[in-house]
């Protein structure tokens, strides 16, 4: 147990915390529910967000006594215990006679931790909650939370997110200006390599960054937390699926792949290698919307969770970059989630990147189309072919920098840069469990 006048001088210290943090604001969830659990990937800018709440809060004329804020990763609650969740509530009761809105940082660290939270909400408090590993993701805790809480998937930066960062503003005449047009571009250049982790913002060598930030992941999130024996063996997985990140992979096919260059490795360990790293948000799935229901577990493709880890596995790779920065804008306006019912590729006879049912979208990604040759020919007749099989009312290729207009029979094709595109795409991102 943690003594209670050191719990109150760490909650009197994280005030002054949150209030120095300089926070480039985010889209928050409305106040409509008044519990919120926050999930993604390590460094995705989860605790920002309650900082950007507390902050917001103040700004409005609330004070510290109707605000609890505790981080879990605090080296100063290593002795914290689940009994010691009653008493962090009577210390802010003996400092402000009030009930708080709490904030609750990396809460998942504390065993039992489901078990105050599903407290909290049956006493009707307002909570704001991060996690970021497989605690919080289990079918034994969505159950034990079912219908209390809202969850929100924090993601890295977006494009427009990024600009905001670098103070760089943008409109629809400054698209049209050559000079600002340019400092958008050199800017994408930059979010494409090295993606959108918020604290990488402004570092001049952002790879000793990322690669911390992967190995963090990579050894406590996957392999320690699953007691992983062979730990070179998921990295070359990961490796595999980094290279082939445009193309949908098999189990089967990994396997035998890994096990000619590794030793035996069976199917089944390279189904649970994959699971491990989609839990700890670092992989995202995308299944064939035409494949039957065992092929589309068995055979899917795979994106990584931010553009910078992506590039630490590839050499001249900017085709899958491209595509993985698409990927990452649908599944943060559309939601993503282990069954991930809202967003498919196609792949029968043609091969289509991306599809929405929902708004009959369909989208190619190609860093270049040249009329005419082999690469312009595969795409546009991909998406011309697709609406005899299934509903299409938008049809898109992104590419890095080339716009145009195609039109067939079906309408039109727009053609566009990806950048464009980014800052066009709104986030919708909120789920109830």
């Amino acid at each position: 147990m943690v003594d209670k006048q050191i719990l109150k001088q760490i909650l009197a210290s994280n005030q002054r915390d949150v209030e120095r943090y300089e926070i480039v604001p985010r889209q928050l969830p409305t106040d409509e529910y008044p519990r919120q659990v926050f999930m993604g990937v390590r460094r995705a800018g989860k605790s920002f967000m309650l900082y950007q709440k507390m902050q917001q809060m103040l700004a409005e004329g609330h004070g510290w006594n109707e605000m609890l804020y505790l981080n879990f990763e605090d080296d100063r609650l290593e002795n914290f215990t689940i009994e010691d969740f009653e008493r962090i509530l009577e210390c802010h009761t003996e400092m402000y006679d009030a009930r708080p809105m709490l904030f609750l940082d990396e809460i998942q660290n504390i065993n039992g931790w489901d078990k105050f939270a599903r407290r909290l909400a049956d006493a009707k408090y307002k909570v704001w909650i991060t996690g970021s590993n497989a605690k919080m993701f289990s079918s034994e805790i969505m159950t034990t939370l079912g219908g209390r809480y809202m969850t929100t998937e924090v993601y890295p930066y977006d494009f427009k997110e990024y600009l905001r960062a670098c103070d760089i503003k943008w409109d629809s005449n400054t698209l049209l200006a050559t000079e600002d047009r340019s400092k958008i571009i050199r800017q994408w250049n930059e979010y494409l390599c090295w993606g959108g982790l918020p604290e990488s913002i402004g570092l001049t060598i952002k790879r000793d960054y990322l690669s911390s930030t992967f190995q963090k992941i990579y050894l406590s999130d996957i392999c320690n937390r699953n007691r992983i024996s062979y730990p070179s063996s998921l990295r070359l997985l990961l490796k595999k699926l980094a290279e082939n990140v445009c193309k949908f992979v098999t189990y089967n096919r990994l396997a035998h792949v890994l096990s000619s260059v590794s030793g035996k490795i069976t199917t089944p360990t390279v189904r649970s290698y994959i699971e491990f790293s989609e839990t700890a948000w670092l992989l995202l799935r995308l299944r064939n919307i035409n494949a039957p229901f065992a092929d589309r577990e068995t055979s899917s493709k795979y994106y990584f969770v931010d553009n910078g880890v992506l590039n630490l596995f590839l050499i001249n790779g900017e085709s899958a970059l491209l595509e993985n920065a698409v990927a990452l804008a649908l599944f943060r306006r559309y939601g993503h989630d282990t069954n991930n019912e809202r967003i498919f590729f196609y792949n029968k006879h043609i091969e289509v990147d991306f599809y929405v049912p929902e708004d009959k979208l369909a989208i190619q990604v190609s860093y270049s189309i040249k009329k005419l040759d082999d690469t312009f020919n595969r795409e546009v007749n991909a998406l011309k072919a697709l609406p005899k099989v299934l509903p299409c009312e938008k049809r898109l290729i992104l590419t890095n920098d080339e716009e145009s207009t195609i039109t067939d029979e079906y309408g039109t094709i727009e053609v566009k840069p990806v950048w464009k595109w980014l800052l066009e795409v709104s986030n919708n991102n909120a789920i109830m469990f």
